[in-house]
């Protein structure tokens, strides 16, 4: 019985690694036009995504030039901003996103370190 015990323990932490592994993620990153500062955060953004949320991932990129409004309704103070919405809690960033593991701890990918 020991033994069955365990092989239904390892599937539940095998089922909920899956979970993770296939959760998508909803993000929005408000950005000034064509600055560098802007094309630098979309670049790095781009980039961790295809490297850690391949697949899974849903990328709207918000340029305030055209879209102010988004500014006041998202409650947006700097720029470039990111806002994770899913998977919640809901997450802002903001910068150039040029700080990988900050990066990937502010997504919950990695745990945070003290």
């Amino acid at each position: 019985m020991t033994q069955k015990k365990s092989r239904s323990t390892r599937g539940t932490s095998e089922s909920a690694a899956a979970g993770m592994a296939t959760e998508r993620y909803v993000l929005t990153l408000y950005v000034t036009g064509a600055t560098a500062g802007s094309l630098r955060a979309i670049a790095n953004l781009k980039a961790i995504c295809e490297q850690y949320l391949k697949g899974r991932y849903q990328l709207e990129v918000v340029d305030v030039y055209r879209q102010p409004a988004r500014l006041r309704r998202d409650q947006v103070v700097a720029v470039p901003t990111l806002i994770k919405k899913l998977p919640v809690p809901l997450r802002l960033l903001v910068g150039d996103l040029s700080r990988t593991e900050q990066v990937l701890q502010g997504l919950g990918l990695v745990a945070r370190t003290s």
